[in-house]
């Protein structure tokens, strides 16, 4: 038997089961944000928010590896519901400023129940979650 075609088969590939879980871990999370009217990628968007306060476009697209054409229609929307104020930088117009409104801020008190209503669904010791936390931002650090 020809071994050299191994590295094809679907059990072999670390990609697999890292894109396998990253949908199921989402689809968890669909009816736990439709209750906050978020997308997954709006609610990770107000996770930066709630701790940043106020951050430029880049900032937010450098922290969560995602590019201006991707964020923009996204953070228009999250100003629409009101979330956000997105302004022109005062120093270079070039520049999107956001920053977080208080209807945002108190989206943060509903928001708080979700992750560990995840983790509950999730059998990973605190020492597994750690590990695997680590190991998966090693592995962006390495490919990004």
């Amino acid at each position: 038997m020809d071994n050299r075609y191994d590295c094809l088969k679907l059990e072999n590939q670390i990609c697999f089961p890292l894109y396998a879980a990253s949908r199921a871990i989402t689809k968890r999370y669909t009816p736990l944000l439709k209750e906050l009217d978020l997308t997954y990628t709006q609610y990770i968007t107000m996770m930066v928010m709630w701790d940043k306060k106020r951050a430029t476009v880049g900032e937010i697209g450098e922290k969560l590896f995602l590019d201006s054409g991707t964020l923009t229609p996204l953070l228009k929307t999250l100003e629409k519901k009101g979330y956000i104020a997105r302004d022109r930088n005062k120093e270079d117009e070039r520049v999107r400023v956001i920053t977080l409104t208080e209807k945002g801020e108190s989206l943060k008190d509903k928001a708080v129940s979700v992750p560990p209503s995840l983790a509950k669904e999730v059998s990973l010791t605190e020492d597994e979650a750690k590990t695997l936390y680590s190991s998966l931002y090693k592995i962006i650090s390495d490919l990004g």
